[in-house]
């Protein structure tokens, strides 16, 4: 933190209604649109309404000698982050998850609108606690979790780092042909993809995986390590799968060579719509990032 007073900077992203909205135009077409599907507008109306009085509510919690700024998801990538925000995510899980890539060093606090619409893992802070955290951070007081994120590195400063997980593959999740290689370790694959996860994405796309499969392993948030999984690999004349899974750790490379003719890409955390192209003959080295999120913990 610099003398100056900090700046909080609230992330949020489109509600269902502020999303059908924007689509339909009237609140009427909405209202339409969801009858004509047996689904009634008011419950997604409450559940707008709980988020903007619990938007307000973090408003007002800022310390007032402090400044504000508002970023939405879909800008992050234009938004500019200074050396003297504190970050606060109001909403899901994901959220936290989607602006990790774009933020250093600044704190980054969780909040959730609506405990039954997320986990809670990353949105564990409450409203009526957020007041005096912030003043701990201010204060050099608070205490926060440094989260692994991994990197998938193409060359010529063609990066994408995640919080959660990173997605190699075909953009419709159909076949990929790739060439996978760890350490000295080397195989052929035609699989639906290959997910690199941390800690914190376990407990996610990563853990229903682990369930299918019954193949487990325990990596921590913050263990310096990432696990990779090949999706539902072929066994062929000319592709393999004895690297279906493994353990990445820091200072170790994953290196996946596109088989891929069109469609290849690698994308984060979910977010089909910010990727890298992987078409045939890209080589993507993924490792542990030297970038992690620092999440405040209560």
């Amino acid at each position: 933190m610099t003398s100056l007073a900090p700046r909080a900077v609230l992330v949020t992203r489109q509600t269902e209604y502020q999303a059908l909205l924007a689509a339909h135009g009237t609140r009427g077409q909405v209202a339409f649109f969801l009858k004509n599907r047996d689904q009634s507008i008011e419950m997604i109306e409450d559940r707008h309404a709980d988020f903007l009085i619990a938007l307000q509510k973090t408003r007002l919690s800022v310390p007032n000698d402090w400044s504000i700024a508002n970023g939405d998801r879909d800008d992050l990538d234009r938004f500019l982050f200074t050396a003297n925000d504190i970050v606060i995510a109001v909403g899901q899980d994901g959220l936290v998850a989607n602006l990790a890539k774009y933020v250093t060093h600044q704190p980054v606090i969780g909040v959730t609108p609506d405990a039954l619409g997320s986990e809670g893992v990353l949105t564990a802070t409450k409203i009526t606690a957020l007041n005096q955290m912030l003043r701990a951070i201010e204060h050099g007081e608070a205490k926060t979790h440094a989260r692994t994120m991994v990197e998938a590195n193409l060359g010529g400063g063609e990066t994408l780092a995640a919080l959660n997980e990173l997605f190699i593959g075909h953009h419709s999740h159909q076949s990929a042909k790739y060439l996978l290689t760890i350490g000295d370790a080397e195989e052929f694959q035609s699989s639906s993809g290959v997910i690199v996860t941390t800690g914190t994405g376990a407990t996610g796309w990563a853990r229903s995986i682990m369930t299918a499969t019954d193949n487990f392993i325990d990596v921590q948030p913050d263990d310096p390590a990432a696990v990779f999984f090949a999706r539902e690999p072929w066994p062929s004349k000319s592709s393999g799968c004895t690297l279906k899974f493994g353990e990445i750790w820091h200072q170790e490379t994953l290196q996946i060579t596109s088989r891929i003719n069109e469609g290849g890409v690698i994308f984060a955390d979910g977010v089909e719509q910010d990727y890298l192209k992987f078409d045939w003959g890209r080589r993507a080295s993924i490792s542990v990032s030297n970038r992690t999120l620092n999440l405040v913990v209560g």
